[in-house]
């Protein structure tokens, strides 16, 4: 399980391109904004790049906190409900 956060971390901040990348490499994104929560089907169906950087990026451009890779999926922002459903719990 890898945890990566917008703010500065071991490995520094991370910014638009790099939200985006990590973005692409992943097969599902949950993006989720108190009790809003947006999952995009990165394979079938990828949102365009507006859309994405809406939903992954903070008011300071860099990619929003927490965020957590776990496989495929890719996990922006905070909701307890679906934390329990992607992890277990």
């Amino acid at each position: 399980m890898q945890v990566r956060g917008g703010a500065d971390t071991a490995r520094g901040r991370r910014g638009r391109d790099e939200a985006l990348a990590l973005a692409r490499s992943a097969d599902r994104v949950v993006a989720a904004r108190g009790k809003k929560v947006v999952t995009f089907d990165m394979k079938a169906d990828p949102p365009d790049e507006a859309t994405l950087l809406a939903h992954l990026l903070g008011p300071t451009g860099n990619l929003r906190a927490p965020a957590l890779r776990r496989g495929k999926t890719l996990l922006v922002g905070f909701n307890e409900e679906t934390y329990r459903q992607v992890l277990g719990g």
